[in-house]
């Protein structure tokens, strides 16, 4: 008999770790090729992890709501096969996978330095990561850190000693995502970490005490229900508090006279589903503006790394979309800027109704370089959206309506009555200054305004 190793799988390009959801397999069941043995979560998708093999779970190593690394062994696998190599499972071709860095928990030796871990798996070699990043590996102190963890402690400036006197709820003890982010939000009136020789108990403890959350006490009424959060509506208040702390937000409101596009549409939204099979809603359209506005001021379509700016040559234009639980989630459209508007309404329809039946890739929920909300949808004349980072802006469509407005003829000045809309941007102002966030904002309104009535479909 064999063993083989199933590690965590890689879900997505930025995907470093995922939650297990539920164990469909127990230790003795037996499984067959792509036979689903268990459920993970990302912060962008749940999937379903198939196995590669025939046999019988031999040993389950991590437990439901466990966080794992990518590449991480969860659990080994009793094949038929006649070989095996350490537990590590061989490719069609013969070559070994890469064994999973060793883990300080389960008291396996701790790596060799050279060795690649999961936090550069991902093709750098870990001479090629930043001194502090080096610095927060596991197997250079006696606990262990996900990878998740070690970036945002690199990315805030936590040194080891530092993230080592962070108290940790995870498994034995582990610092999990929502432990760091805590300790960061409550860092700034914390004390600093003593002197190296300072014994460990006591900086446990300071930190423990620090890192207590500070919001007020809330009075529960007799006929009051409490209910827990799920688990996205978790992720997207830590989201949103994050991008809060990281981006100093700033919102500039337009008015919009869209009363050429609302004809257009309504004229000729039967021929279009007739003629391309699919509908035509203001949504694609307003993406057609916004991407014109991005290729002109490519300034917006960045993001920010520590005091790094990042220009994106590519327009991916992420679509906030509501879910039957009330829930948000953000596919995106990749390359939008290439796409005809025809292709923008078949892509906004297809994302839009695969995201609302759970049927979104993981692929399809990373890589957005700006963001669109149609707060419009709601009833709403405007909003005030917070940044999906690691973008810079983001765009709240408001509600089209009837309204009295002044328009120059030749003759003079009339008020006439006009479909007339906000657009409102928030943008961060580390790196889009208002002059910029305005005249890019006013760039989209007019291209909505200079929309062709006559144009054909």
């Amino acid at each position: 008999m064999a063993s083989y190793d199933l590690v965590m799988p890689k879900m997505g390009e930025s995907i470093i770790e995922a939650t297990i959801l539920n164990w469909v397999k127990e230790v003795g069941d037996s499984v067959e090729v792509d036979e689903t043995i268990l459920e993970i979560a990302t912060d962008k998708v749940d999937s379903e992890v198939p196995s590669p093999v025939e046999g019988t779970i031999k040993e389950i190593l991590f437990q439901v709501d466990d966080v794992v690394p990518v590449g991480e062994t969860i659990a080994v696998i009793e094949t038929d096969a006649s070989e095996a190599s350490d537990g590590a499972s061989e490719s069609e071709s013969g070559e070994k996978e890469p064994e999973p860095a060793p883990d300080t928990e389960k008291e396996k030796p701790s790596p060799d330095p050279s060795v690649s871990s999961p936090a550069t798996a991902g093709g750098s070699s870990p001479d090629s990561k930043p001194a502090e990043e080096a610095s927060l590996r596991p197997g250079q102190s006696d606990r262990f850190y996900s990878p998740l963890v070690r970036k945002i402690a690199s990315t805030e400036g936590i040194s080891k000693e530092e993230l080592d006197t962070v108290p940790g709820t995870g498994r034995e003890g582990r610092v999990t995502k929502h432990d760091i982010l805590q300790y960061l939000e409550n860092r700034g009136s914390a004390p600093q970490p003593q002197q190296a020789s300072q014994s460990k108990e006591a900086s446990s403890a300071s930190a423990g005490a620090a890192s207590e959350p500070k919001s007020p006490p809330v009075a529960i009424g007799q006929d009051d229900e409490v209910v827990e959060m799920d688990r996205m509506r978790k992720m997207i208040a830590e989201h949103m508090v994050r991008s809060k702390r990281t981006s100093p937000h700033v919102t500039s409101n337009v008015e919009v006279d869209v009363t050429n596009l609302f004809n257009w549409r309504n004229k000729n939204k039967k021929r279009f589903q007739e003629k391309y099979g699919t509908k035509i809603t203001f949504t694609p359209i307003f993406f057609e503006a916004v991407c014109k506005a991005l290729r002109d001021f490519p300034g917006v379509n960045v993001s920010v790394d520590g005091t790094q700016i990042i220009y994106r040559k590519h327009i991916n234009i992420g679509m906030a979309t509501a879910l039957p639980s009330g829930n948000l989630i953000v596919p995106v459209i990749k390359d939008a800027d290439h796409l005809s508007l025809v292709g923008l309404a078949k892509n906004v329809n297809d994302l839009a109704g695969r995201a609302r039946n759970n049927e979104l890739k993981p692929d399809e929920l990373q890589g957005g370089t700006f963001t669109v909300t149609n707060v419009g949808t709601f009833g709403n004349v405007m909003g005030t959206p917070i940044i999906f980072q690691p973008q810079v802006a983001i765009l709240a469509t408001g509600a089209i309506r009837k309204k009295p407005a002044v328009l120059e003829t030749e003759h003079g000045d009339v008020i006439a009555i006009r479909q007339m809309m906000y657009l409102s941007l928030s943008y961060d102002h580390r790196v889009v200054d208002g002059a910029l966030g305005g005249t890019f904002l006013r760039e989209i309104g007019r291209n909505l305004e200079a929309f062709d009535p006559n144009r054909e479909i």
